[in-house]
């Protein structure tokens, strides 16, 4: 039976309660079992119900790839009800820590490569295929809970919530012990009946508690914000601020004003991004946590019309900060409206119409520049400078050369999806091994500039950055290079790229350093 990619619920409230004790419905996981299918009909799910105990089918994988192990109808039948289950809830005894045999080989045979999660093309990474569903755990054990948590470390609910049911995309909601059963009496036992017939009731209100209702609404969000590339615009921003100040105590309220008017408009640019990139990130067979963009619009975690309202509010919440900065004592209105205007500018157009930089070759130059001179400048006008300061502008030379290389790796996984999308990025215009060359040109050219500026031209915050950014830039002009001889083709490349924005830190941590 051949069984797509993805596997979405079409089937709302349903909720599929697998139980596997060996026993089945004769042990107490099987009243517990009963006891919460009892609770999510009245809670107006419909129940799907499989015992284990009852299903005849091999436990082993015993051929070479577990795909080419037919399945048996029993197991056909678990598949179907898990493709069509939006909530799953496994009961099951816990056995010397983990769950019991049958309940491992059911899985074991079930969640198949290409079903359940996929291997992202150049085997750097996996992908959950089960997404858009959840489960809770009840759970039985004669160990007290707090020996089997803290002390031995829930084995068996970890490896089952996060190694098996999360990494095939499914989130846990919920895990509740029930225990320990050897000495309980018939009052005990009841109560924990009782307690899973309100388990299921629960669904009345959804699969997840209301904090946990709150985290799902958050973490699309999160992942689309892509925090992970905030901080170095941080620093930057910083290191403006304090060659500003020049000694002088920084004002908080405009500095916090000036980033929070950047970290707002950074958000909306990469909302706009995702947006425009869509199609490229659809077809995206390399993608990783530096590439490929955020994927809440492929995964389907935010619809493109909830990523325009929060690109919408990002933006103007960033106007309204940036406004609130102009009427601050001490700083420059036209300063901050012409530093600002032109980071709105760079930051919004990289994707958006209609100048669609990084569909014509210039988008890694837009982030070079909006990371380097723009957050400086930013962070400079924010304490009073002016457009035309000195300090500034000259850190930000090395800075926009170390940030290139960077952006001009980040094309190399997306080459083949940005071809295929007409997206004209440096490494698909110039292809793959010449753009390359051009970045390791640039990581060496920013250890000249930053030698040259606190040589010749007597810069001292990057004193001291001679010999380490230098010898970084040797390092990693290298990798780069012996790099180029993979050829033109996509593929990932994360360990180079955590080596590039590394390398970033020289000229952004050196100058905070000498100016603090």
């Amino acid at each position: 039976m051949q069984w797509p990619d993805r596997q979405t619920p079409s089937l709302p409230r349903r909720v599929l309660v697998l139980l596997g004790h060996p026993r089945g419905r004769r042990s107490l996981n099987g009243a517990l079992a009963e006891a919460y299918a009892e609770g999510a009909r009245e809670a107006g799910w419909s129940v799907a119900w499989i015992d284990l105990s009852e299903m005849t089918f091999d436990p082993d994988v015993c051929e070479v790839s577990p795909r080419a192990q037919p399945l048996e109808p029993d197991l056909e039948r678990l598949r179907s009800e898990i493709t069509y289950a939006k909530h799953i809830a496994l009961v099951y005894p816990t056995w010397w820590g983990v769950t019991p045999a049958r309940m491992k080989g059911a899985l074991d045979r079930v969640l198949l490569p290409g079903w359940a999660f996929r291997q992202i093309e150049g085997g750097s990474g996996y992908e959950g295929l089960l997404g858009g569903r959840t489960a809770e755990i009840l759970t039985t054990m004669d160990t007290p809970a707090f020996v089997y948590r803290w002390i031995y470390g829930a084995p068996g609910s970890r490896a089952m919530a996060r190694a098996t049911l999360g990494f095939c995309g499914v989130e846990v909601t919920r895990i509740t012990r029930f225990g320990p059963v050897a000495p309980a009496d018939c009052a005990r036992i009841g109560r924990w009946i009782g307690q899973a017939h309100a388990l299921g009731t629960r669904l009345r209100h959804g699969p997840r508690s209301v904090y946990g209702h709150a985290m799902a609404l958050l973490a699309p969000w999160v992942t689309a914000t892509r925090l992970q590339f905030y901080p170095m615009a941080f620093l930057a921003y910083l290191v403006g601020a304090l060659v500003a100040a020049d000694g002088i105590p920084l004002s908080p309220i405009s500095f916090w004003l000036g980033y929070a008017a950047a970290f707002l408009l950074e958000a909306a640019a990469v909302f706009v991004n995702d947006i425009g990139d869509f199609e490229s990130d659809r077809r995206n067979r390399f993608w990783g946590p530096m590439t490929g963009g955020s994927r809440v619009l492929v995964t389907g975690a935010l619809t493109h019309a909830a990523l325009k309202r929060g690109a919408a509010l990002a933006l103007l919440l960033s106007l309204m900060t940036a406004g609130a900065l102009l009427i601050q004592p001490g700083v420059t209105a036209g300063a901050v409206v012409a530093v600002y205007g032109a980071l709105l500018v760079l930051a919004i157009g990289y994707t958006a119409p209609p100048l669609k930089l990084c569909h014509r070759g210039l988008g890694e130059l837009d982030v070079a520049l909006t990371h380097s001179f723009g957050v400086l400048m930013l962070g400079a006008v924010a304490q009073g400078a002016g457009v035309a300061a000195s300090g500034p502008l000259l850190l930000a030379i090395p800075l926009a050369l170390a940030v290139l290389p960077a952006i001009i790796l980040s094309g190399v996984p997306d080459r083949d999806a940005d071809l295929a999308a007409g997206k004209r990025t440096l490494v698909v215009r110039l292809g793959t091994r010449r753009a390359l060359g051009l970045a390791a040109v640039s990581a060496v050219a920013a250890a000249a500039a930053a030698v040259a500026l606190r040589h010749l031209g007597g810069v001292e915050a990057l004193a001291g950055i001679e010999i380490g950014a230098s010898l970084n830039a040797i390092f990693l002009a290298g990798m780069i290079v012996r790099e180029t001889r993979r050829g033109d083709r996509a593929r990932r490349i994360d360990g180079l790229l955590a080596g590039a924005l590394g390398y970033i830190l020289w000229f952004c941590v050196v100058p905070l350093l000498n100016l603090l």
